[in-house]
């Protein structure tokens, strides 16, 4: 997917998960796929990941200061929940998706930032902020109990991107007990009609592929629901052949947004 469509997406995203909130929508209503969080705070985290994100666009970098990161130290009572509360929250969220957009499109794809990735430019920001915005789209509609879909190369480009960040090397320094997922014989296949992937542990680091290969266990499901099920958001409609524990064990191991 290209830098444009990445940009174009944060903010079609953002519109959506806006309207999810909707007139009369509890801000205060618990994120089942997010515990601890309420609706507003999970908002006001994607708006925050989003303010964070323009700065690195401008500066290449991300501000010292991070309140959105853990927002539970907002609090959204019942009573405030008013639609102008609604309204403003919605409001504030596409606002900051456009700023983003519109920092990133003006940098353009190829400026230096600082991430712990190989060569890291803007397009991993605009291509990071993307998948962001889509899967907390997600939970805001579990929780609300919103509609849920996604064009199919949505899917299928968020799925490419964790197994990019699920395979850094980086990792192993930063949670050593990631190496224990490496052993003989430890495949995993996601499938869905359109694409599959392997996820390989059987080396001296996690790699993965596009492969309709044999795995010691295999997850086949529509696409958008693999998205999910990798993020631990549903697992709805998926069908699990071989070994669950292997399964469960890299899910847990490998786990972030």
């Amino acid at each position: 997917m290209e830098f444009e469509r990445h940009c174009e997406l944060i903010v079609e995203q953002a519109e959506l998960l806006a309207g999810h909130l909707g007139t009369g929508k509890d801000l205060s209503a618990a994120v089942p796929s997010c515990p601890g969080w309420n609706v507003g705070q999970l908002v006001r985290h994607v708006g925050g990941a989003h303010r964070e994100a323009t700065v690195v666009a401008r500066t290449g970098e991300a501000p010292p200061d991070d309140a959105f990161r853990d927002p539970t130290h907002w609090y959204a009572d019942p009573s405030d929940c008013t639609d102008e509360a609604v309204d403003e929250l919605a409001g504030w969220i596409v606002d900051g998706a456009n700023e983003l957009a519109e920092a990133l499109r003006t940098a353009g794809p190829d400026v230096p930032i600082r991430m712990p990735v190989d060569e890291p430019t803007t397009r991993f920001t605009a291509r990071r902020m993307a998948p962001e915005t889509v899967m907390h789209r997600a939970d805001a509609a579990l929780a609300l109990g919103a509609t849920y879909e996604l064009d199919p190369d949505v899917a299928t480009d968020g799925i490419d991107e964790w197994m990019e960040l699920g395979a850094l090397p980086f990792h192993f320094e930063v949670h050593p007990w990631m190496r224990e997922l490496l052993a003989p014989g430890r495949t995993l296949k996601f499938a869905a009609p359109e694409q599959s992937w392997v996820v390989d542990l059987t080396g001296d680091a996690i790699r993965w592929r596009h492969s309709a290969e044999a795995a010691a266990v295999t997850v086949r499901g529509p696409l958008t629901d693999l998205l999910l099920h990798l993020y631990k958001r549903r697992d709805d409609n998926l069908e699990v052949v071989g070994d669950k524990d292997l399964l469960e064990y890299y899910r847990e191991r490998v786990s972030f947004g």
